[in-house]
């Protein structure tokens, strides 16, 4: 009888043996190259989380040789998809882009979420931070913080502002606004950001916070007037429009942010190497562009910064929910 042939393992050993260097079509394959990946966006499609993770979808899938198929699972502020990802096998075929509304703020307002954002995910990478912008439609007749502020004193209870749902950054990062303005508002929940900057179009509700991601073309055409952003700097694309700390709320700052979760247990190998693609995802200069032309900033953290990152948004948005009373509605 014929020898038996030997085995790739037993070849790969005797070339070490031997110094022999091993071919390249020989190397072992990517652990996530053989099946599609899934990756999940919480909220509905076109929203800024959901344009950034098409934006990464398509490179992180050449770089891993498998596709990377985006899944609009939106529900409950996000907590559905968010879900079904703790729930999922840790093989890294399924993707969470979550946010600071999964990651920060939900967690903070809700008690009975059904998943649990510290122990039942692996941060991967942040991959972008979003100042928001405050708007109003033509028909609010506010052009400045300042006019806005008054207009909410003289008719108390009667200035509403859209969300894209409960214990979203829109709810809150509203709810820190009308805490440190000293007003009343009231809170109009939407289902996503889509609907959320429609009905503010329309005049149905007096005014919104959303990323610049999904307002600065409105804002642009004049379907609405932003009056400040969010962060600590100015916009880059709207540098004309003051912060909320330079329009009379000094020491406010609340940014959002997106960011790709695996299940717990994912095994270290498998989230370096996603971390890698998606990094370099966003540092292609097609889509770097496209995200800063839109507002956002691109962070691409690693997996450890983006973990001790996680735990501090956890524990200020718990802050934020006590000191303002803020629930959902």
């Amino acid at each position: 009888m014929g020898r038996p042939p030997l085995t790739f393992a037993a070849l790969l050993f005797f070339g070490l043996l031997l110094g022999c260097p091993i071919p390249a079509g020989a190397q072992t394959p990517s652990p996530l190259s053989d099946r599609p990946i899934t990756f999940i966006v919480p909220f509905p499609p076109g929203g800024a989380t959901d344009v950034i993770a098409r934006l990464i979808a398509g490179p992180l899938g050449e770089a891993l040789g498998a596709p990377v198929v985006v899944e609009n699972r939106a529900g409950a502020g996000g907590s559905v998809g968010t879900a079904a990802v703790a729930r999922a096998a840790p093989d890294g075929r399924t993707l969470l882009m979550g946010t600071i509304a999964t990651h920060g703020i939900g967690p903070a307002i809700y008690s009975n979420l059904p998943y649990d954002a510290a122990r039942d995910f692996i941060p991967v990478t942040q991959a972008a931070s979003q100042v928001y912008a405050l708007v109003v439609p033509p028909s609010v007749p506010a052009r400045s913080v300042p006019e806005l502020v008054a207009l909410a004193r003289q008719r108390p209870g009667t200035v509403t502002y859209a969300s894209a749902g409960n214990g979203t950054a829109a709810h809150l990062f509203t709810e820190l606004f009308r805490d440190q303005a000293g007003i009343t508002l009231t809170h109009v929940p939407y289902r996503g950001a889509g609907p959320q900057v429609t009905a503010t179009l329309a005049g149905e509700v007096s005014m919104t916070m959303d990323v610049v991601l999904t307002t600065l073309g409105h804002i642009r055409d004049g379907g609405l007037h932003a009056l400040a952003v969010s962060g600590t700097s100015r916009s880059a694309v709207l540098p004309e429009v003051p912060t909320l700390a330079e329009a009379g709320l000094p020491g406010y700052d609340a940014v959002g942010w997106n960011g790709v979760f695996v299940p717990a247990g994912t095994s270290p190998v498998i989230v370096t190497k996603l971390a890698d693609g998606i990094r370099a995802a966003l540092g292609r200069p097609g889509v770097r562009e496209r995200v800063e032309q839109q507002g956002a900033e691109i962070i691409a953290s690693t997996p450890q910064d983006f973990a001790r990152f996680v735990t501090s948004e956890l524990t200020r948005w718990r802050g934020v929910v006590s000191r303002t009373g803020a629930r959902a509605e």
